[in-house]
């Protein structure tokens, strides 16, 4: 019988391991370097411009109110929106900045500038805002239109942080779970991580249930674990769900519920996680809380398998499928790919 665990947990964290391996940890522990480092591949990478623009705008909304600035931005004025923060800038007002970074950042109304959105970042930045501070801390962190400074970024997510910016928490958490910055430490990583967590960071929520899982920064607790994987999970997050599903149907942390566990992994999987697909074949195939359906299973496998997760046995039943049962797992996998695109 084909178990939903058969394969590597995280197959797809795997490059990571090789970097950032270090003499003396444990297999649990280089796991948990390799994904913390993933973490601030993804979080701080040039994705995280997308983030710190979502981060801007939430909280220049909450500061600024009918601010004409940003009721321009809103309605996507943004050459009026740029004069408007422009002449606000020039009476210190810091969230003026912060938007004026974000409209070169993205090439809202004028080109898009890196170097021109950090400098206005860091004018935000010196006025206290927090997210100037995040905004340029990401910009830092990567060499994105300016000199890549580490440490210049960590104590940006820091400023930030302590201010109660939920995101920068997230960030100076993994800059202390990766040695990014600041000297590895975490314990220290499971305190930020904690406090973006309560701030329903589903990302934190997920990595502080994953430190709880490894004892690691924090006293070893599988329940623990299982409620911060389960509220990651409820926020969105296809990871989380992928991993709460299976501490449900494994009853791991939590009560056994293979069905809860099931539903959770075909969550991710319709996100478009591989190994979820790859669970959800393997069901499938085995009549496992699913009613048995090898077209499901197929099409399932065939969306993992290009996703990059291989399973010998589920190629096997592919290949036995008649003809016509072949042709119709790869139109429902087409299907599927088709949907998600769009």
């Amino acid at each position: 019988m084909l178990s939903p665990l058969a394969s590597p947990r995280f197959p797809h964290r795997n490059c990571f391991m090789r970097r950032c391996a270090k003499p003396g940890l444990g297999i649990d522990s280089l796991l948990l370097v390799a994904v913390l480092a993933q973490i601030l591949f993804l979080h701080v990478g040039v994705f995280c411009a997308d983030q710190a623009a979502a981060s801007s705008a939430k909280t220049a909304q909450t500061q600024q109110g009918d601010n004409a600035a940003y009721n321009a931005f809103v309605a996507g004025k943004y050459k009026l929106a740029l004069k408007l923060a422009t002449a606000a800038s020039k009476k210190g007002e810091p969230t003026a900045f912060t938007l004026i970074g974000r409209i070169y950042a993205e090439g809202l109304g004028v080109a898009k500038n890196l170097t021109t959105a950090a400098q206005w970042y860091a004018g935000g930045s010196e006025r206290g805002d927090p997210n100037s501070q995040y905004a340029l801390g990401v910009q830092l962190m990567e060499g994105l239109g300016v000199k890549r400074d580490v440490k210049q970024a960590a104590k940006l997510f820091m400023a930030a942080a302590q201010q109660g910016h939920a995101t920068s928490q997230y960030s100076l958490g993994v800059v202390y779970a990766t040695g990014r910055g600041l000297p590895t430490n975490v314990k220290q990583a499971a305190l930020w991580f904690m406090k973006a967590a309560e701030q329903n960071e589903t990302q934190a929520q997920y990595d502080l249930g994953s430190l709880y899982r490894m004892g690691e920064g924090v006293r070893l607790d599988e329940t623990r674990a299982a409620q911060w994987i389960g509220r990651a999970a409820d926020g969105g997050l296809a990871a989380a769900q992928l991993e709460y599903g299976l501490m449900l149907y494994l009853g791991k942390g939590v009560l056994k519920d293979e069905k809860r566990g099931a539903e959770y992994m075909l969550r991710a999987a319709e996100k478009g996680n591989s190994i979820a697909q790859n669970r959800i074949a393997k069901l499938y195939a085995n009549g496992l809380v699913f009613e048995r359906n090898l077209v499901a299973a197929a099409k399932w496998h065939l969306l993992a398998r290009t996703g990059g997760v291989a399973d010998m046995r589920l190629d096997i039943i592919v290949a036995n499928l008649p003809a016509d049962k072949r042709k119709q797992a790869e139109a429902l996998a087409q299907s599927w790919r088709r949907r998600v695109s769009f």
